[in-house]
């Protein structure tokens, strides 16, 4: 199969930014990835990627304890990524919880609006990603992916991702350390 990048997407690019581990942490980050998805004008729907984020760092700053998260968003020709990197050494676990739980849904939800998703062990702990592939202009409408199992440490899940009806306004709240390449 031949496919090609949207125009634009052949550099990859990354941030990185150093949060700190507290209440207004998620919110930053969502923040920060639409803004990253806005400035390099990623075709993948902006608020799927913000929830994800949002739920990688909620876990992050739930099991972790150290007082800063580090979030790592990249883009390269195929694909949006976003890495948490906390300070546990726990792999994350996805539940099944009821529909009337107040938690353990986090990773159900990744799983099934990423295209993949896993985690892997780092220096100072393990780093949580999620991955979204490009959306085609269709022109509007939802798409709908089927559902895989790749095993390992990552969960391919059913994607469900609506093209996005516009960007929004990214602030950013708090304070964090952007390095950009």
């Amino acid at each position: 199969m031949d496919t090609m990048a949207p125009i634009g997407l052949d550099v990859q690019r990354t941030r990185r930014l150093l949060l700190i581990s507290g209440p207004a942490a998620a919110a930053q980050a969502r923040s920060l990835v639409r803004a990253a998805i806005r400035d390099w004008d990623v075709p993948v729907d902006a608020p799927t990627a913000a929830l994800l984020t949002s739920e990688l760092v909620t876990n992050a700053i739930r099991h972790g304890k150290g007082r800063a998260i580090m979030l790592v968003i990249n883009r390269d020709c195929v694909q949006f990524r976003v890495d948490v990197h906390d300070t546990s050494r726990s792999a994350p676990v996805r539940e099944d919880a009821c529909a009337y739980a107040e938690t353990g849904r986090g990773l159900m939800l990744v799983s099934h609006l990423s295209t993949d998703w896993g985690y892997y062990p780092t220096v100072k702990g393990k780093a949580v990603y999620f991955t979204l592939a490009y959306q085609a202009d269709t022109g509007g409408g939802a798409e709908q992916g089927t559902q895989h199992d790749r095993g390992g440490h990552g969960a391919r899940g059913d994607r469900r991702a609506a093209k996005a009806n516009g960007r929004g306004r990214a602030g950013i709240a708090g304070r964090a350390e952007i390095t950009s390449a």
